[in-house]
């Protein structure tokens, strides 16, 4: 029988057994607000909380007001409730209005194969239907990784979908689990909107483009993607002129863009520190929104957990995190003063899960040796096409592939595209980086040399990188007799830096716990306290090198010298360094104290240290 690999759809609250038969592109929308007239008293003062207007539960309450007596408020009536002054009432017959509005809109619902039948605010839909936003159905999630896992096909797209649609959910749980926080439709539509847009500002494949490219192109540039999701945010909205949908929908502008830009990107530089608290968007007791999109103190966030769950399904790995445990304990708490979303202590493991998932990721997909030198491969192909691609921009400016960050009009048509815009280019300009991407497509890739370790993580520049390709090129064993000359252009060094997140620390150290009998009260839950089988470091720094030649003499004397320069930086030794060059890695005491470390064993079938001595001793004999 096939496996069908895709969530089942939540029952959605209130919806009969027919309901869920059906699977219709557009429905009444079926929020909390859906049937308002059928609302009891309690229901009615739900929403009044919501909206923000809790001062006047009690009033609502004392006159009995029903869902059916909404619709004949009017300003007159609620000051004979006593309600004040004028523009409260104002304020309270604009949230009301919103449900006629509502209760007739509809909805497109998406069938997503990760999340079920995901129903979308009709905003959200609005936002969609731009080309801002569709251009992320041309930019590959997984960037190269494509090229090595054949069913990493999905796009940023989708991604953002699941984003905004889960923001919803975790920011809709905490509101109903805790009507106190006084969560507003606002802060909700709000935090959903940061969810679907925060990956606006990706370029062609992905994180291959702000994290190889542009560093190639703009060396002391500090660009990162979501400086443009920021300034593509504004884009979108101007231009399709989105602002007075906005606030038909009840957002209040500038405040309200002001923190979803917040949320995708942290603090704005523009934003003055106001008493320790550095976010103008929403004040400091609703600090725990800030966490839900892109927590920059734990790294728990529903962009992860969508990505975890998407990325795993296309690549056909095991996702060991499951959000919906978290959804069902998630808890705001009060920490050192400020709201944070908690959890139970006994999902600690589920945490710890989750980041171990994140490493497994990067190791078997994000950082794959293939994967990788592709991305290297296309990176090179983009950076020689640089000058002759030419893509018009606004009052009909033209940039280039790296210049059109700076304009968003022009970067709303770079996507993925340029790679077959180069490949089946007839241009003479753009032979060279043609010839790559078709030895990219012929599957003609670069030779993998080998991986190592530096004893402390470095800082390496582009200047860096060129350096130790030339100590690779001229870095020859004496016992070489091949005679062979090696370029520095034909080696290429990549720097991998993997973390939990958070660099060197572990980010579960950031997270705060509460105990069922305790639910207000947090605490923090050390490593040991979780298992002694934990990890106790939380990042390293892989050094890859390859080699662009492909004949196999060259190819065995690059992985000679690369052993041999491995020798002379102190670096690790690789992982095929005895096969590669047998008498040379005696002669380094490190790796054969490493050696002998290997349960007193070592690694070629388990020599004394006398054993190793004496290798030592041939290779010194055969080299000097």
């Amino acid at each position: 029988m096939m496996d069908i690999r895709k969530r089942p759809r939540e029952d959605l609250p209130n919806s009969s057994s027919s309901d869920q038969f059906k699977t219709p592109e557009k429905r009444v929308y079926e929020a909390a607000w859906q049937d308002f007239g059928k609302w009891g008293v309690e229901d009615v003062c739900r929403y009044l909380r919501q909206e923000g207007h809790w001062t006047w539960e009690d009033t609502f309450r004392e006159q009995k007001m029903t869902g059916v007596g909404l619709r004949y408020l009017t300003e007159t009536l609620l000051d004979k409730m006593g309600i004040g002054p004028l523009g409260t009432r104002l304020q309270i017959l604009h949230s009301l209005r919103k449900l006629w509005q509502m209760a007739a809109e509809t909805i497109k619902v998406f069938n997503d194969p990760i999340h079920g039948h995901v129903e979308m605010h009709p905003l959200l839909v609005r936002i969609m239907d731009t080309p801002q936003f569709q251009r992320l159905r041309h930019i590959k999630q997984l960037g190269g990784a494509y090229f090595v896992f054949p069913g990493a096909s999905h796009n940023r797209f989708e991604h953002s979908i699941g984003v905004g649609y889960l923001a919803g959910r975790l920011v809709q749980e905490l509101n109903e689990r805790q009507p106190e926080l006084l969560i507003s439709s606002r802060d909700i539509l709000c935090v959903q909107i940061a969810g679907l847009c925060h990956d606006l500002g990706h370029g062609p494949f992905s994180h291959m483009f702000d994290r190889m490219f542009i560093p190639k192109m703009c060396p002391k540039s500090k660009w990162k993607h979501e400086e443009a999701s920021l300034a593509m945010f504004d884009h979108l909205v101007s231009v399709n002129a989105l602002e007075p949908v906005m606030k038909d929908h009840g957002l209040v502008l500038p405040d309200d863009l002001v923190f979803i830009k917040e949320q995708i990107a942290g603090p704005q530089n523009t934003v003055p520190l106001r008493q320790g608290w550095p976010y103008k968007g929403r004040p400091e007791d609703k600090s725990f929104l800030y966490e839900i999109v892109a927590n920059k103190m734990s790294g728990i966030d529903v962009d992860k957990w969508d990505y975890f769950a998407r990325d795993c399904y296309h690549l056909g790995i095991q996702n060991n995190f499951d959000y919906h445990r978290f959804l069902k304990f998630a808890r705001v708490c009060e920490v050192d003063g400020k709201k944070q979303i908690c959890t139970r202590e006994k999902e600690v493991g589920n945490l710890y899960d989750m980041f171990h998932t994140r490493n497994y990721l990067h190791r078997k997909a994000y950082q794959h040796k293939v994967g990788h030198i592709i991305e290297t491969m296309i990176t090179e192909a983009f950076v020689k096409a640089e000058p002759y691609i030419q893509i018009q921009g606004s009052e009909g400016n033209m940039f280039t592939i790296s210049t059109a960050i700076y304009d968003m009009e022009a970067y709303t048509k770079l996507t993925d595209h340029v790679f077959e815009q180069i490949l089946y280019s007839s241009s003479s300009e753009l032979a060279e980086a043609r010839k790559i991407l078709q030895n990219i497509t012929c599957r003609n890739l670069y030779k993998n040399v080998g991986q190592t370790q530096a004893k402390k993580r470095v800082e390496v520049s582009q200047e860096q990188l060129l350096k130790w390709a030339s100590e690779l090129a001229t870095c020859r064993p004496e016992s070489d007799l091949q005679g062979l000359t090696l370029e520095p252009g034909d080696f290429v060094v990549n720097i991998i830096n993997m973390d939990w997140g958070m660099k060197e620390k572990n980010p579960i150290n950031n997270m705060r716990f509460y105990c069922k009998n305790t639910p207000t009260k947090t605490t923090q839950i050390s490593r040991d306290q979780v298992s002694q089988m934990l990890p106790d470091r939380f990042a390293e720094q892989l050094i890859r090198v390859y080699f662009k030649k492909r004949d196999e003499k060259t190819v065995e004397a690059a992985k000679m010298n690369f052993v041999k320069w491995c020798m002379d930086n102190n670096f690790s030794k690789p992982q095929d360094g005895d096969s590669i060059a047998p008498e040379l890695t005696p002669l380094t005491r490190s790796w054969a104290h490493d050696d002998e470390n290997h349960d007193g064993a070592d690694i070629q079938g388990g020599r004394s240290r006398a054993a190793v001595n004496i290798g030592q001793e041939k290779a010194k004999a055969r080299l000097f």
